[in-house]
């Protein structure tokens, strides 16, 4: 068992756009091992407030042992982070700052029996909360043939969705899918030769999709993003670190929203939907790494940070 760690990414760039005041109440919905938690908290007074959630039990403790010797409030809690509008609500309390960072942990990754990597012979799992129900070894073997090509076409970008679907379903006739190496194994059958020799590992996109779809990873965000608002203090900075084109879609899309929230028809002379902006979006482009950041941390390459202030 390795420790639970998770490189912050963007550090510098995310601890700029939160505009951090020393007694401001700041969370961090996807604490992990605490990375982007501690520098956060480190920059609070006494008199601040540190909210961390995280869905994984294990990060959860590694939080609370990284977040020791903090001298802000610290409260470190198992959840999903679209369950902090009602954590908000039960303390009666609003954010100053929040930061979802959505790449999966460094650990998750490295720790095999875990099964989130297509690298390392492992159980089928993918959960990021051991307590949740279905895990990738369910999907995989008990899902039909059109929904697990939808999974991997949608959740994936794969275009060999199909043919992958296809062998799934006649492999597991045999033999019910019980290891990360199998899944590997029919995913590459399935594959033409030259999909095999692309620089990316033929089975990446597929494990993407069956991670997204085992720990409802899309939807978590919607969620939160449609739902937090109310919850954050006039100027509060929401920063949201993305690793995929889907993720960022999404956020990329509630931020407009949020900002230009009318439905009325472009040609009415005034607004009739009385729908009114929630605030700003600070980055018209998204924040990506610099080539210092990612030769230190190649997990940093795809990522992209997009910032939102409330009115």
């Amino acid at each position: 068992m390795g420790t639970f760690s998770h490189i912050p990414v963007l550090l510098n760039e995310t601890l700029a756009n939160l505009s951090i005041k020393p007694d401001g109440i700041y969370a961090d919905g996807t604490a992990g091992g605490g990375g982007h938690s501690f520098e956060i908290g480190s920059r609070l007074s006494e008199n601040g407030m540190l909210i961390c959630t995280d869905r994984d039990a294990e990060a959860v403790e590694a939080c609370k042992k990284r977040l020791s010797s903090l001298e802000c409030k610290t409260e470190i809690i198992h959840s999903e982070f679209s369950s902090l509008p009602l954590i908000l609500e039960d303390r009666a309390i609003k954010l100053d700052g929040l930061l979802l960072d959505l790449g999966v942990s460094s650990y998750q990754l490295d720790s095999a029996e875990r099964g989130f990597s297509y690298m390392q012979n492992a159980p089928l799992d993918m959960r990021m909360n051991k307590n949740d129900a279905v895990t990738a070894a369910d999907i995989i073997n008990t899902y039909s043939e059109n929904e697990l090509s939808r999974i991997f076409f949608e959740y994936g970008e794969e275009r060999w969705s199909k043919h992958i679907a296809r062998k799934i379903v006649a492999r597991r006739q045999e033999k019910p899918f019980e290891t990360t190496f199998e899944l590997v194994d029919a995913i590459r059958s399935a594959m033409p030769a030259k999909a095999l020799n692309e620089a990316q590992h033929p089975a990446k996109r597929v494990f993407q999709a069956v991670r997204i779809a085992v720990n409802g990873e899309l939807s978590q965000i919607s969620d939160i993003l449609s739902t937090i608002m109310p919850y954050m203090n006039h100027g509060g900075r929401i920063c949201v670190i993305t690793f995929h084109s889907l993720e960022d879609r999404i956020v990329k899309t509630s931020f407009a929203t949020a900002e230009h929230p009318c439905t009325c028809p472009p040609d009415f002379p005034i607004c009739v939907c009385g729908k009114k902006s929630l605030g700003k979006v600070i980055t018209k482009k998204p924040v990506v790494p610099s080539e210092e950041e990612i030769k230190a941390n190649p997990r940093a390459r795809s990522s992209k940070l997009r910032v939102f202030e409330v009115k």
